[in-house]
């Protein structure tokens, strides 16, 4: 049977939840300022480049980071509430039973 996770605590998962969105509101900020700085060196460079080339630079950089920081976000928020700690590993069990 499963132990039970610190996040249904209801008190727990709200700041659990609200350190989740405070980060991903960094990295949002962080993302802009990432993608705002990699364009105006594009820009900068005086390439010809067209539009499009912009678009896909903004939203590759733009979707990449987020992704990768709401990913990295959730395993904080597993780890640090201990959520990790309360799932039952079966395979040992089932080792044993061979």
């Amino acid at each position: 049977m499963a132990r039970k996770s610190p996040l249904d605590d209801p008190q727990k998962a709200a700041y659990a939840w609200a350190r989740y969105r405070r980060l991903m509101r960094f990295m949002l900020l962080l993302t802009i300022g990432v993608v705002a700085l990699a364009l105006a060196l594009l820009y900068k460079q005086g390439s010809a480049a067209t539009v499009h080339f912009y678009i896909a630079t903004a939203l590759g950089i733009g979707f990449t980071m987020l992704l990768t920081g709401g990913l990295m976000g959730l395993v904080f928020l597993s780890s640090g509430t201990g959520h990790d700690e309360s799932v039952t590993d079966l395979s040992d069990e089932h080792d044993r039973k061979d």
